[in-house]
């Protein structure tokens, strides 16, 4: 049986298995995860949330604090928030950046440390587009006004919501923001990051282009699918070409805008089999964000159906994520083949330590630090 699939050690399925009749034997939550040449020590990974807590584009000790500990909770990856590849790239002032030497440096403690707590280092690279120059969420006006706001950039004049309609980009302009994302990835690996992760979902730049909804271009990168999805693969391309090759790659998309006549998850299945092509490793399946007022049916696992169409339709490794909480519902989809791994963000925020525990409940015996041991829990106390 081959158990490499471009790069995935998938160490005991093989695609063949059920179109041969062979019942595959199927992973577990706390089974390692071997991509290309990094090794995830469980499935359990931290999705990027991000913080608003950056300066200028630099991260600050929070992001230490806020990121080390899911590392020492026993996380498998730990992705960091969504990290803008210029400027006006930012959602708000307050966003992560990558685009220069400082910025490099103030990162490379964090990684640094999620590494030597057992994890791997994760970052989210992202253009906020049309949804750039917001401010924090808990901030009510969500748009600030120049001069301390900038001018967002878009494929089309549509705003979003509230936000003022953005600024069209050129057909020259759209053909740089590869290189931009290419750039972002160059100086993510001299700080260390072992994964990065192009953000093309939640409304913000690329998923922007993808989805007819906000592209209403008639150039080489506006109408039918092949043009939407233009810019997501020469971004893929541009950062596989820099990115080192003993790294892996992760995509994040919404699989469906919630919306007729929008992205959907048949396109989502056609764009994951082409950026298969181009070196991506694993897709990272979320929805929604490319219309304010879609009525999206959330509940536990909501999102879990998107994973596994496109673990099976397009033959790649997945992500699922998306009100996934439990031990055993977490378990569950990994050790059924729905997903390859499953990311959490509000449940780790609440419980840091969740693989830990959950491993417990689940009688996996895993390390704990050496730090923890003594409220390990044991059969009996």
């Amino acid at each position: 049986m081959n158990n490499e699939i471009d790069g995935l050690n998938t160490t005991n399925w093989d695609m063949d298995d059920e179109r041969c009749g062979r019942r595959p034997q199927m992973n577990q939550l706390f089974d390692p995860l071997t991509i290309r040449d990094r090794t995830f020590r469980n499935r359990a990974w931290v999705s990027p949330m991000c913080q608003y807590a950056a300066e200028d584009g630099l991260v600050t000790p929070w992001h230490l604090v806020h990121l080390g500990k899911f590392a020492v909770g026993g996380a498998g990856l730990v992705m960091a928030e969504s990290t803008a590849v210029v400027p006006i790239g930012r959602s708000t002032p307050r966003d992560a950046g990558l685009w220069s030497d400082e910025q490099v440096e103030a990162w490379s403690g964090t990684v640094d440390f999620i590494q030597a707590n057992g994890a791997v280092a994760g970052l989210q690279l992202g253009h906020a587009g049309r949804k750039a120059s917001a401010s924090p969420p808990w901030d009510g006006s969500r748009y600030i006004e120049a001069p301390v706001g900038w001018e967002s950039v878009g494929p089309s004049e549509i705003g979003f919501g509230t936000l003022p309609p953005p600024r069209a980009l050129s057909t020259e302009e759209t053909a740089s923001v590869p290189s931009q994302f290419a750039n972002a990835a160059v100086l993510a690996d001299r700080a260390g990051f072992d994964v990065v992760e192009i953000h093309a979902a939640h409304g913000y730049l690329i998923h922007q282009y993808l989805s007819p909804l906000a592209n209403q271009r008639t150039d080489d990168y506006g109408g039918g699918f092949n043009n939407r999805a233009r810019l997501l693969l020469e971004v893929a391309e541009a950062v596989r070409g820099v990115w080192p090759q003993s790294k892996p790659l992760f995509v994040r998309l919404s699989a469906t805008d919630w919306v007729d006549s929008g992205w959907d998850i048949e396109q989502t299945v056609e764009v994951s089999r082409l950026l298969k092509e181009t070196g991506v490793d694993l897709i990272d399946c979320s929805s929604g964000g490319a219309v304010h007022d879609a009525r999206i049916p959330t509940g536990p696992g909501y999102q879990v159906e998107f994973a596994e169409r496109v673990r099976n339709e397009a033959g790649i490794a997945v992500a699922a994520v998306g009100m996934i909480t439990e031990a055993d519902q977490a378990n569950q989809i990994v050790a059924v083949g729905r997903a390859d791994a499953v990311f959490m963000a509000r449940e780790f925020l609440r419980q840091p330590h969740w693989p830990l525990l959950a491993a417990s409940e689940l009688g996996v015996p895993i390390e704990w630090p050496i730090q923890f041991e003594r409220a390990k829990p044991h059969s009996g106390t």
